[in-house]
């Protein structure tokens, strides 16, 4: 039986701190469509700002994560991530009125108790994984990282950490499915070592930081006067230290630190833009070496989709866009538009369908007597299809019109006549920058590739409107 993709019921709103920027965020999570996935969009900002969540965004690893796109950025995501794919969540719109998640307690179970609370709405598309069959492999052999990645039938995670820590000592933790992350792995809050804390705070690193939304390990034994010019600096009367962590904090789990470290990977692993099926082994793993693996994985994504045959088109399926859907997108009108249905829409793939029939006025004078597609109309329909995935990344597309700048590598491959269903399939080769779209297109009739090429294309506002 098919796993189908799932979005939240209704939207959910967050009110917090940025733990780094120490701005005041709110923040609402809304459902969205299926292939949506999770994409975010800043509401403090003039400008369209949609960031898909995804690793080819990830600017920044050094304190959290970052992603951008051209030069709006959201810092900190992998708890809220994290909290996404713990409950299952494949598609939402994240609307959010500054640069970073607020950190709540440093966890993410506000996030997913919440998400629980207002349950998932099934959507009609299957859940597509990523199945790891082969061993992948990342190491940072001077740090002592390393993740490897098994095949398996399911998803899960083991972490081990070690910091020559004698507070922490060698700890271990383990997410054997997905379903157990809210019980078992939601809970962990992020830590700081003491020795850390001059530097961040000198730095203004974590100005939203505070003993309510933070682990601090401490190591050694600290002066007195250190320890009340640090209250200062977190706006407390008083702080003690007591076994090893900073005013007593009584630990959620034993091994807290690992599992929040597991909660990290998690958070960064949606950023692969679908889940995985494999078994993850990481000793010492970050937000560097999450990013670096999930952007491996994509790769690989993107190279299997080259591999892969002809997309697969079932005419008694509802579209995605129907015509009537596609008129309100684009700004063709017939005869000159070419797009019939668009029966798959991503953040980075669309696949249109276009129904070539006798009655086609372009075959009154092309060829009557041997009718033939004119292959710039064949551009022109892919063109039109490219122009659903560029208009699907801003939120207001009937304002905007896509104009093509460049055309390379096409090749005609079999002729196209009446009677053919052209079904169009492209995909980004790189994410859409500064409103720039470049794309390579494929166009099939059955298993057949009658056409290639590859496009660019500028978003633009229309004007006066």
């Amino acid at each position: 039986m098919k796993e189908m993709q799932s979005t939240l019921k209704e939207s959910v709103t967050f009110k917090g701190l940025g733990i780094h920027t120490g701005h005041e965020v709110t923040m609402t999570v809304n459902p969205a469509a299926a292939n949506h996935g999770i994409v975010f969009t800043r509401t403090d900002v003039d400008k369209e700002s949609r960031i898909p969540a995804l690793a080819d965004n990830v600017v920044d690893t050094s304190r959290g994560t970052t992603i951008r796109k051209d030069d709006v950025t959201i810092h900190t995501i992998e708890h809220l991530m994290a909290a996404l794919a713990g409950l299952h969540i494949d598609n939402a719109l994240i609307e959010i009125n500054a640069d970073e998640i607020p950190i709540m307690d440093g966890s993410s179970v506000f996030f997913a108790e919440k998400f629980k609370e207002i349950g998932n709405k099934e959507l009609d598309e299957a859940r597509q994984y990523y199945e790891i069959k082969e061993k992948i492999e990342f190491s940072v052999p001077e740090k002592g990282i390393e993740i490897n990645i098994y095949p398996d039938d399911h998803f899960s995670v083991d972490v081990m950490i070690d910091y020559n820590s004698k507070v922490l000592g060698h700890q271990y933790a383990s997410l054997p499915n997905l379903d157990n992350f809210v019980e078992d792995i939601s809970k962990a809050r992020t830590f700081a070592f003491w020795h850390e804390l001059e530097f961040l705070f000198s730095n203004n690193l974590i100005r939203g930081g505070s003993l309510d939304n933070a682990i601090v390990v401490v190591e050694h034994e600290v002066p007195q006067k250190d320890v009340d010019r640090l209250a200062g600096l977190f706006n407390k009367p008083s702080i003690e230290v007591k076994e090893g962590y900073l005013n007593n904090l009584e630990l959620h789990y034993p091994n807290e630190p690992a599992r929040h470290k597991l909660l990290d990977l998690v958070g960064d692993f949606m950023l692969i833009g679908k889940p995985i099926k494999g078994k993850v082994v990481a000793k010492r793993p970050g937000h560097f070496a999450n990013t670096e693996v999930a952007k491996k994985i994509r790769q690989n994504i993107k190279k299997n989709r080259k591999k892969s045959n002809a997309p697969q088109y079932d005419p008694t399926k509802a579209p995605v866009y129907d015509v009537v859907r596609i008129q309100e997108t684009l700004p063709h009108r017939p005869p000159f538009l070419l797009v019939d249905k668009i029966i798959h829409l991503d953040q980075e793939r669309v696949t249109g369908v276009k129904n070539v029939t006798m009655n086609e006025p372009f075959f009154v004078g092309h060829f009557p007597g041997s009718p033939v597609m004119p292959g710039v109309l064949q551009i022109e329909a892919m063109a039109q299809v490219g122009g659903i995935l560029v208009l699907n990344t801003v939120e207001d597309p009937e304002n905007y019109l896509t104009y093509f700048l460049k055309i390379d590598g096409v090749k005609f491959k079999k002729m196209v006549v009446p009677g053919d269903t052209v079904v169009f399939d492209l995909e980004l080769i790189e994410p859409i920058r500064r409103g720039l779209a470049h794309m390579k297109g494929k166009a099939w009739v059955g298993d057949t590739m009658v056409m290639e090429a590859e496009l660019m294309a500028q978003i633009s506002k229309v004007k006066n409107k």
